[in-house]
């Protein structure tokens, strides 16, 4: 059911002309990141666009939304993760927003891509939680000091690392409490999600 306000981490993977037809939400934040080829979304707020590798989408469900995803391509499949978070309160009204941070901005270090003050150029999501995406050569290495009484959630998107000294590999996600500081090294090329929360 989750670990502390990540409701859940899904991790898809579409065939050419397929997705997620038009179906309602309210009360989630709901973060969309694609690994390969593009996603195609449309809801009740009138918003369309296409979400392609090195975009974060945000949607606050909100009151209520109806939306669909689809992969428009006729021949290429689409790869993406699709997060949900509760949201702080609820009731709020509906609004959507995407940004694009390319793979310099986060080589070999955690880019911060959403937070509940959007600092930093991030997506504004309605809670407390911080997201970072990083993209690594193998033997990079990252430090990531936690705040008291912080937790973490780390989701290996691609590759493999090693996490505080456990081995971790794609799909894998790791729930993180009581623990000083996160200290991560690629054991391959890898791309990560980390997520920090309270």
């Amino acid at each position: 059911m989750g670990f502390r306000a990540l409701r859940v981490v899904n991790e898809d993977r579409v065939k050419p002309g397929y997705g997620f037809p038009t179906h309602p939400h309210r009360d989630m934040e709901i973060l969309s990141y694609v690994m390969e080829g593009a996603l195609a979304h449309k809801d009740s707020m009138g918003t369309g666009s296409v979400i392609r590798p090195g975009d974060v989408q945000r949607m606050s469900a909100g009151t209520g939304v109806v939306h669909s995803e689809m992969n428009p391509s006729p021949n290429e499949p689409v790869h993406f993760f699709q997060i949900w978070l509760l949201p702080e309160k609820r009731g709020i009204e509906p609004s959507y927003e995407q940004k694009r941070f390319e793979t310099p901005e986060k080589q070999g270090r955690l880019k911060l891509v959403a937070s509940q003050d959007a600092r930093d150029g991030a997506v504004k999501i309605n809670q407390d939680v911080d997201l970072y995406a990083g993209v690594f050569a193998s033997s990079d290495a990252v430090h990531m000091p936690m705040r008291p009484g912080r937790h973490a959630w780390v989701q290996v998107a691609r590759g493999g690392v090693t996490l505080n000294g456990t081995a971790l590999s794609q799909g894998d996600g790791a729930a993180v409490s009581e623990e000083a500081a996160l200290d991560i090294v690629a054991t391959s090329s890898a791309e990560l999600l980390v997520f920090d929360l309270a």
